[in-house]
């Protein structure tokens, strides 16, 4: 910032407590960092930002919220919420090795019994930066996650498949999988082995026996920890992510041998989830994953998290296919020939078995007055079909098609 520049200020604020602001001239410690965990908790934030040259910044509702009445974060302050973390910066920390050979580092961190944190820490202008993700200890039901319960109870009997959930992140993947493993947990007597880095939910075993793996702790990649689990007698696997070509071939795998495997990627529509699948795998190899994602392939939900324009909070809307293995073996025909440009017209087609696209999820949010009419518009990805579905006296007068889109 050029001296004499004036500071950008942040849309909205919250103050700081006063016993917060007591200690605004002492050295980060513990009691500082656990007050700013609680923070989270008390205003309901989903994340905490500690950045060198800024105040605590929280995220609400997918919003910015910066803390005022409380100093700057200085690099000693950075250092020291690191190590509150991480541990202190000893040769035989992996995780501290991680930061200094990757310039980042993932843990998750317990505050009592109010809530987990994914914490991560990276480089920035070689300083120690903070984004903490509150991860709740309530598990949410469907009803809550706007769900079909019906639909959802089918799915997760099946005993074989692959269910992804695709989306941007902070879109509520994790919610909604932790979610679905917890009901499998409550409701099935399985063998349940969850690969995350780091873990994010802890699931304690119900009537299913789990089993939690975290990468770089207890084993060397999501890759590995597949192969191996198959080995370790598992009739469910969550993979957290699918980074690369070796997990996803895993995933299918295990998915194709009888087992039901949970995982993300970063997409933004079930049909494109089914091209990046495909796609990632070298030319030679691409039909072979096309025959196994068409009878393997049980569900796709892409979802997004929208502020609520009616009250605080927000909702989740979602796109959902259902494939082969969860008895849809039309979706599993287009995807064995190529023809994912049609999925859409299949899945329109099939609300009655509980398929849905986006737009449509988006609109019945518009129409029943819970989010803003160009939050959706924005957020779909066929403005027209959204268009179609939004009950026109939700549209703005002053709305065009044209220019909004331009502006898109």
């Amino acid at each position: 910032m050029e001296q004499g520049a004036p500071k950008k200020q942040w849309r909205r604020t919250v103050s700081a407590p006063e016993y917060l602001v007591k200690r605004m001239n002492q050295p980060m410690g513990d009691e500082i960092m656990i007050a700013l965990l609680e923070g989270c908790v008390k205003i309901d934030a989903s994340d905490l930002h500690l950045t060198v040259g800024q105040p605590p910044v929280y995220r609400r509702h997918g919003q910015m919220i910066e803390m005022s009445g409380f100093r700057e974060m200085s690099h000693e302050d950075m250092v020291v919420g690191t190590e509150f973390f991480l541990g202190k910066d000893t040769v035989d920390n992996q995780y501290w090795e991680r930061y200094h050979d990757q310039g980042g580092s993932d843990i998750a961190y317990a505050l009592k019994d109010l809530a987990r944190f994914r914490v991560s820490v990276f480089e920035q202008r070689q300083h120690p930066t903070l984004a903490l993700r509150m991860i709740p200890y309530q598990m949410l039901t469907f009803e809550q996650l706007g769900l079909r319960n019906d639909m959802m109870m089918g799915l997760l009997h099946r005993p074989r498949g692959i269910i992804l959930l695709t989306g941007p992140t902070g879109s509520g993947k994790s919610t909604t999988l932790a979610s679905m493993v917890n009901w499998i947990n409550e409701n099935r007597a399985t063998h349940i082995i969850t690969v995350e880095e780091p873990i994010e939910y802890y699931h304690e075993s119900k009537r299913s026996l789990v089993n939690q793996r975290e990468v770089g702790v207890d084993v060397i990649s999501f890759a590995e920890a597949v192969v191996r689990n198959m080995r370790s007698d598992p009739d469910v696997i969550l993979v957290g992510e699918m980074r690369d070509l070796e997990t996803m071939r895993a995933a299918l795998q295990a998915a194709e041998t009888g087992h039901l495997v949970f995982s993300t990627l970063h997409t933004v529509s079930a049909p494109k989830t089914i091209d990046r699948l495909v796609t990632a795998f070298p030319t030679a190899e691409q039909e072979e994953i096309r025959a196994m994602l068409s009878t393997s392939l049980a569900a796709v939900f892409s979802q997004e998290l929208i502020p609520r324009c009616d009250k605080d909070g927000r909702v989740a809307a979602y796109e959902i296919m259902l494939g082969e293995a969860a008895g849809s073996p039309a979706i599993g025909n287009l995807i064995r020939e190529r023809k994912t440009s049609q999925m859409r017209t299949t899945m329109q087609s099939s609300a009655n078995l509980g398929m849905r696209l986006l737009e449509a999820s988006l609109a019945k949010h518009v129409n029943d007055g819970k989010i803003d009419f160009m939050e959706g518009f924005h957020r779909s990805n066929e403005k027209t079909d959204y268009l179609q579905f939004v009950d026109p006296e939700r549209i703005p007068d002053d709305f065009s098609y044209e220019l909004a889109k331009e502006g898109a």
